[in-house]
């Protein structure tokens, strides 16, 4: 991949980002991020399929409800929206070519500032589209995944898809319309709803069971609409517990499978699983990892951690190994993410100005996961912690407890042989053992 300039360089004095290796001491390399090295069969750059989020990376100012936004760009200046987005664009490539990530992912309003009006959106998002069409074709850059913003314009202030009013479902629908002709026209790999107001914030005013089945109508509508049009990627719903509303439709991920099983649409659809959102929801991300993989249904990741004394959506940089070598050691051993890849849905702080600290926080994201990646595939080829979890369910391989599985004991059969052999024995989990076995690869 070579280093795309628009009309001005942004992010001067910074080249493009290379492998250096862990001994490096250049804060502008990765020390484990190897592109090119193959880790159980693939390439990191296939297993990982990084993407550069274009809201938190090229439209978020630092804003926090205590004070304005830090953050000040100068492809933000030009008086034209379409300018301002054509500059924006500018900017993102040039900064997701030097650091070398294969995709990017957007909203709608970040690619270019939304409007009341359905058609001037709509020629607005066109007029950004032609402009990133180009783009991915001049530097090899794909889109992974488009979404519609249907959160922050103030009439979906009582949702989008579950408005009780129909006149803002429509405007909903006609969002979506157009996000997805983007997300198509640009050969995205899938596409996102995260249903940001998709909740209520009191039953007392909420009609719930309604409520779930026009976001259900809808869903069944955006993909008949874009499989006729020619999408052949993939759905994709990002679980989320709360924030901004008191309680969302898409709590987490065993929810989530249960709506799209209810609603007829698990064939359509798998998770888009982000990190913090696991935290808020009260699990860790490894759990929301393995329950999605066991349903057949982890395919994408939004990378960032929260703040574990906090309660809301802090959207950190991942920095934690550990958390990422249980859940890397998940997607391995389902062979991959499912349709999706790995997105920084991350943002710098408030108080990290720089343009250089974007490439720092994405440098140490990056590699976070590369290095994670190593350790899962490191566990798996050492083998014991597998080994020592079937051993804990071998009563089941054979006997009467292979019976139980397929279904052939009754509860009088439990009954009596629960009497035959009295007392089971004890037999160790051994946690601390499996944790220090995981702190040794790490």
């Amino acid at each position: 991949m070579s280093v795309l300039i628009g009309q001005k360089e942004y992010f001067k004095g910074i080249g493009q980002i290379k492998f250096e290796g862990p001994e490096s001491d250049n804060p502008l390399a990765f020390r484990y991020y190897d592109e090119n090295r193959i880790i159980a069969g693939k390439s990191m750059k296939e297993h990982l399929r990084f993407a550069i989020a274009y809201w938190h990376s090229f439209c978020g100012d630092g804003a926090d409800p205590f004070g304005p936004g830090t953050h000040h760009y100068p492809w933000d200046v030009a008086s034209d929206a379409r300018q301002r987005a054509a500059d924006k664009a500018d900017a993102a490539f040039e900064f997701i070519t030097k650091i070398g990530a294969p995709f990017y992912c957007f909203h709608d309003v970040d690619a270019i500032e939304g409007h009341n009006d359905p058609k001037e959106f709509t020629d607005r998002v066109k007029f950004i589209s032609d402009i990133f069409e180009k783009k991915q074709a001049e530097s090899g850059v794909k889109l992974l995944w488009g979404t519609a913003n249907l959160f922050s314009n103030e009439r979906y202030m009582n949702g989008a898809s579950t408005n009780p009013n129909f006149e803002v479902v429509a405007h909903a629908g006609a969002q979506l319309k157009g996000a997805i002709d983007a997300t198509i026209k640009l050969g995205g790999d899938g596409y996102v709803f995260w249903g940001g107001r998709e909740g209520y914030m009191t039953l007392l005013n909420t009609d719930m069971k309604r409520e779930r089945e026009h976001f259900a109508r809808m869903l069944h509508t955006c993909v008949e609409y874009a499989r006729r049009n020619g999408f052949k990627g993939k759905f994709f719903i990002e679980p989320k517990p709360c924030e901004p509303t008191k309680h969302q439709y898409d709590y987490d991920a065993a929810t989530v499978i249960g709506f799209l099983r209810e609603f007829d649409l698990l064939s359509e659809f798998g998770l888009n699983l982000e990190v913090n959102h696991a935290t808020l929801a009260g699990h860790t991300f490894a759990h929301e990892c393995q329950v999605a993989s066991d349903a057949g249904m982890l395919a994408s990741i939004d990378a960032n951690k929260g703040d574990y004394q906090n309660g809301w959506d802090t959207d950190q940089f991942p920095t934690d190994i550990y958390e990422w070598a249980e859940a890397m050691s998940i997607i391995l051993k389902q062979g991959g993410l499912a349709g999706g890849g790995i997105n920084f849905d991350a943002k710098r702080r408030r108080n990290s100005t720089d343009a250089a600290d974007l490439f720092y926080a994405h440098i140490g994201g990056m590699d976070t996961i590369a290095r994670s990646l190593i350790i899962a595939d490191k566990l798996a080829n050492h083998g014991e912690m597998d080994r020592l979890k079937a051993a804990r369910y071998a009563s089941f391989n054979a006997g009467k407890g292979a019976d139980f599985e397929v279904g052939k004991l009754k509860l009088e059969d439990l009954y009596q042989i629960a009497v035959e052999i009295g007392e089971p024995a004890m037999i160790s989990g051994k946690q601390e053992y499996l944790e220090n076995l995981l702190g040794r690869f790490v």
